[in-house]
């Protein structure tokens, strides 16, 4: 997910206290990054708008060439007290960044995707859709690129116009699609978009084979962003509900079963509920929907689940299975930094005016759902609350303490019998939750969390 600018500085609680779910340990025993300014060309047949990057990133949304003239600052400032990040728009090239869905390899690398772009439809169409295969280097902290893949659609199979329609490869771009998860099931890779919301189904080098519109008990779910939806020709106020899901609501986590029978997309936020004119909640708490997709008949089954947030107002992250009944989840808030570089008082460029209180991976159970379907929290990791006795952190590391005080950590896979993955998304030039006036890195933690991933 890409932050919005108007987002919310403020997060509503639910109305009945949270269960209280087993806090499980974790242990720092790996750090690495890639640098923010990680870019890349554009392939070589590619259109010559997007040799760079970020044109329509003006705050008027116009056209603007000149390199570096947009200065970056956090998603989260205050309009009054912009806070800098250091780095600017355009790019020159593609920036490698925005990682938002992982896949652990038996080899100790990793599958990523880079998300849409820039935060929305209508400032990302010469952002390029791309993933990437990395391996970081525990040791060392590097963290190096072994190839990059570029979405296209030669064989027109996206059912609406591209931003690149009149070219021959048809290279997909942010105000096509975003992209928030992935999936490698044998010869092909799926990945879940907060647009439509869609699966879309490509080959390995990225060509698209086909795209899913998504269908719950039936009946379609569209957002606004969907091809088919079109702007009312009424106020505000009279507009109805007929896209339930929310703007940059679709989906943010796709776990696949371990067959690679089924994905399990995760929509990011509650749908809207016609009959009760509010999002959908039970007792005061915010759900989200988990669906169920048979990979091999291209069709969504009638199997469904719900999850139940903490914190009303907080979003996820992403979603891997660990196997075939439990999974991970990220759930999280809207905040970055820690709380000792808070405001405390008037919003100002050198504070944190929205720092990170809830950062969590929680483990799930899909089996052990209740009768409503609502799946079952075992356990929780706290992402600002990690042991680094062996002062493993290269950053972020303080009294055998480390933190990952991001605003999207968007990427948790299951590495072995006792270790996750997590990384961050960036959210390049948009995010300093690490340090004041610097742009994030992509930052890759390998955890020990034995316990977590062996409770019951």
């Amino acid at each position: 997910m890409r932050i919005r600018r108007l987002l919310p500085t403020l997060v509503l609680f639910a109305a009945l206290p949270a269960a209280a779910e087993q806090a499980f340990p974790a242990t720092l025993v790996g750090h690495a990054a890639l640098p923010a300014r990680s870019f890349i060309d554009a392939p070589k047949d590619a259109p010559e708008s997007l040799r760079t990057s970020g044109k329509y990133t003006t705050p008027d949304a116009r056209r603007e060439d000149r390199l570096e003239s947009i200065a970056g600052s956090s998603y989260l400032s205050a309009k009054e007290a912009p806070k800098p990040t250091g780095i600017s728009l355009p790019f020159k090239g593609q920036p490698v960044q925005g990682f938002s869905g992982i896949k652990a390899m038996k080899d100790g690398s990793y599958w990523v995707l880079s998300d849409n772009g820039y935060g929305s439809k209508a400032n990302s169409p010469d952002a390029m859709l791309m993933f990437h295969h990395l391996k970081p280097d525990w040791k060392s902290g590097a963290v190096k690129r072994l190839d990059s893949v570029f979405l296209h659609d030669p064989d027109k199979k996206v059912p609406f116009l591209v931003v690149n329609e009149g070219t021959k490869q048809r290279y997909l771009t942010g105000a096509d699609f975003d992209i928030e998860s992935i999936q490698l099931i044998g010869d092909h890779v799926w990945f879940g978009d907060e647009l439509g919301p869609y699966l879309v189904k490509t080959d390995r080098k990225g060509k698209v084979l086909a795209v899913f519109e998504t269908r719950l008990d039936g009946k379609l779910l569209r957002s606004p962003d969907h091809y088919s939806v079109s702007t009312p020709a009424t106020t505000p106020a009279a507009t109805n509900f007929s896209t339930p899901v929310r703007r940059s609501r679709g989906y943010e986590g796709m776990a696949a079963s371990k067959d690679g029978q089924f994905l399990y997309p995760l929509l990011e936020g509650p749908l809207w509920s016609e009959t009760d004119k509010k999002w959908e909640s039970k007792d005061g708490r915010e759900y989200l929907r988990i669906l169920e997709f048979n990979v091999a008949r291209g069709e969504w089954t009638s199997r469904s689940w719900k999850y139940a947030l903490e914190v009303n107002g907080n979003n996820i992250g992403d979603f891997n299975m660990i196997d075939a009944d439990t999974g991970l989840i990220i759930e999280r808030d809207n905040g970055e930094g820690l709380a000792d570089t808070a405001c405390n008082g008037p919003a100002r460029p050198d504070c944190q005016n929205v720092p990170a209180k809830f950062k969590r991976v929680y483990k799930v159970s899909l089996k052990n759902a209740d009768a409503d379907g609502f799946v079952r929290k075992i356990g929780y990791i706290d992402l600002l609350d990690i042991a680094d006795p062996q002062g493993i952190a290269r950053v972020g590391g303080k009294d055998g303490k480390f933190t990952f005080p991001f605003v999207t950590i968007e990427d948790v896979d299951v590495v072995d019998a006792e270790h996750i993955v997590v990384a961050n998304d960036n959210n390049l030039p948009y995010s300093s939750g690490r340090q004041l006036g610097r742009n994030d890195d992509n930052e890759f933690i390998l955890l020990r969390v034995a316990e977590l991933l062996k409770a019951q």
